[in-house]
């Protein structure tokens, strides 16, 4: 058996407040940066979802090509969250060998963060 290699980290925090402003300054930001599931999603966790997408960019450097809708953001049945990849981001993924992605979410306080874990 072979023991799992950790390829990237990456970690991100929003201010979920400045985040918001954002999203009401420039109204087609939300269609750009969440699918259209992710979008029905409340202010909280939208800015988690989002620092989530911008740990998984900093975890694989940066895939070129990328939509922020290849980086979907989903809960389980568990209530745990996991990504769904497609496009440009399922290709850096499978490019780098990546088998597994571990993302933790948290948001208090105003702020979001995420935590991401790729390994091959």
């Amino acid at each position: 058996m072979t023991t799992p290699m950790i390829s990237g980290v990456g970690v991100d925090v929003v201010d979920i407040q400045r985040f918001g402003e954002s999203l009401e300054r420039t109204p087609t930001l939300r269609e750009r940066l969440f699918t259209t599931a992710e979008g029905e999603l409340p202010l909280e966790s939208l800015a988690v979802r989002f620092a989530a997408k911008e740990a998984f960019v900093k975890a694989l450097k940066g895939p070129a090509g990328m939509s922020w809708q290849d980086i979907e953001v989903v809960t389980m049945s568990n209530g745990a969250p996991e990504f769904l990849l497609h496009g440009a981001a399922a290709a850096r993924a499978k490019d780098l060998g990546i088998t597994t992605i571990h993302v933790s979410l948290s948001h208090d306080g105003g702020m979001a963060t995420a935590f991401v874990v790729a390994e091959c």
